[in-house]
């Protein structure tokens, strides 16, 4: 089992009780895994893979994985930015899968 398939089972047992779920397009979850775990060889920490990280982590703690804007961007659209983690219904295409805009402050890339 590769360390993103690994990524996958752990976090998939933690973050689903919260109401997380992860993209029904397992191969597009296992690339953004991937990424994942790169930024984190190259940081040390898990930043998102969908902006661009400064390598402080204390600037980039907003956008460590699940970053801060999780949550908000799955109950406006369905779900995060990356489209790593939706909504149940965004799964069921009981919603539409909408764009999700950038809510990180400018200042902030």
């Amino acid at each position: 089992m590769s360390e993103a398939e690994k990524l996958y089972e752990m976090l998939k047992k933690t973050q689903e009780p919260k109401g997380f779920f992860f993209n029904r397009d397992k191969g597009r979850v296992i690339e953004l895994l991937e990424a994942l775990l790169q930024n984190k060889e190259r940081y040390g920490y898990m930043s998102c893979p969908c902006r661009l990280a400064s390598r402080n982590r204390d600037q980039d703690k907003d956008i460590i994985c699940p970053c801060v804007y999780r949550t908000e961007d799955i109950k406006d659209y369905g779900s995060c930015y990356c489209s790593l983690y939706v909504s149940s219904d965004w799964n069921d295409r009981k919603i539409s899968c909408e764009y999700v805009p950038e809510r990180r402050p400018p200042e902030k890339y």
